[in-house]
């Protein structure tokens, strides 16, 4: 429904059933009904649309912003396939995501160019009264932490409970295991929750019904 509201043009064609059906759009009017227009074996559907150019200043797609958002959704959705092509260029470039691992094999690719301090990648999951939460993180000699964290797979940028009840809960779990393995019998005072995010790398993905963006 977005994607029709921000066309100049639009058309879907849905292979349901044993039979194609094809719709066409106008900025978002349809500018006739939806029409049977022959049998099929195959299911699925196709939209093609032209961003509308009375609503965005450039109607030229960069195609390494969707890949790049295209990379995201195959390590946040693990089996999803998502393959993009550019037929732009000569030779037609053509990108393949597909994750089996998920977000474990996310925090690889934001290390891959990094040195890491142990190899085990740390994961784990949690479900509850319809809500999912996974996190996967390791770190890295960098002095910078890097946590991408989504929502029902949309980048949340600027953090929200589930960005800082992790990072409380690591600052928590980290002070309690020095404490109680002797580990940190010599320091003066716990670590604060900065020293020990130096060098992290994390993923947090969660999916929530009816999520309150801001």
């Amino acid at each position: 429904a977005v994607v029709n509201a921000l066309s100049e043009l639009l058309q879907v064609e849905v292979r349901q059933g044993g039979k194609v059906y094809r719709q066409s759009y106008r900025r978002g009017t349809p500018e006739a009904p939806l029409k049977e227009t022959g049998v099929t074996d195959k299911r699925g559907t196709q939209t093609t649309f032209k961003p509308d150019p009375e609503i965005f200043e450039t109607v030229e797609f960069n195609c390494d912003t969707l890949a790049n958002r295209f990379r995201e959704l195959a390590f946040l959705n693990p089996g999803l396939r998502i393959i993009l092509t550019d037929e732009r260029p000569d030779p037609v470039k053509t990108f393949d995501f597909h994750f089996q691992g998920g977000i474990i094999q996310f925090v690889e690719h934001i290390n891959k160019s990094k040195q890491r301090l142990h190899d085990h990648i740390i994961y784990f999951s949690h479900e509850k009264d319809w809500l999912k939460a996974e996190v996967a993180l390791q770190w890295n000699d960098s002095y910078s932490e890097t946590i991408s964290s989504y929502v029902n797979n949309i980048n949340t940028i600027e953090g929200g409970t589930h960005v800082s009840g992790f990072r409380n809960a690591l600052t928590r779990v980290v002070n309690k295991y020095l404490s109680e393995s002797g580990i940190g019998k010599d320091l003066k005072e716990g670590l604060t929750g900065e020293d020990i995010r130096e060098g992290l790398a994390c993923v947090i993905s969660t999916k929530v019904p009816e999520p309150q963006f801001e």
